[in-house]
């Protein structure tokens, strides 16, 4: 398994070679889209990117932790946690990529 990260460079980058913008076009293009959805997030409304997955917020209440090596009662505070789920679509792609059915 590969621990390579996809970074903004890469993804302006690929951009670029694909659709064939200039690159300061390209990564303005990759910053515009990330903007939104992080403006979206934000908001608090989920992000549905067909085919690929979704971006779902959820609250979590607070609670009653407790630290592990002391055994002191902490408490937690209420928050809002981010939650990728992938599509089917996506999960078949990378499930043939480890049976080496799908190249693409």
């Amino acid at each position: 398994m590969s621990k390579h990260t996809v970074t903004r460079a890469e993804l302006s980058e690929a951009v670029y070679q694909e659709v064939g913008l200039s690159r300061n076009e390209s990564a303005d293009l990759v910053e515009q889209v990330l903007g939104a959805i992080d403006d979206a997030l934000v908001s608090g409304q989920n992000v549905k990117i067909s085919s690929f997955g979704s971006f779902v917020l959820r609250d979590k209440g607070g609670r009653i932790g407790r630290n592990p090596k002391t055994g002191e009662e902490v408490p937690i505070e209420p928050r809002r946690v981010l939650v990728f789920r992938p599509s089917q679509v996506m999960k078949d792609r990378i499930n043939a990529s480890l049976s080496g059915k799908d190249r693409a």
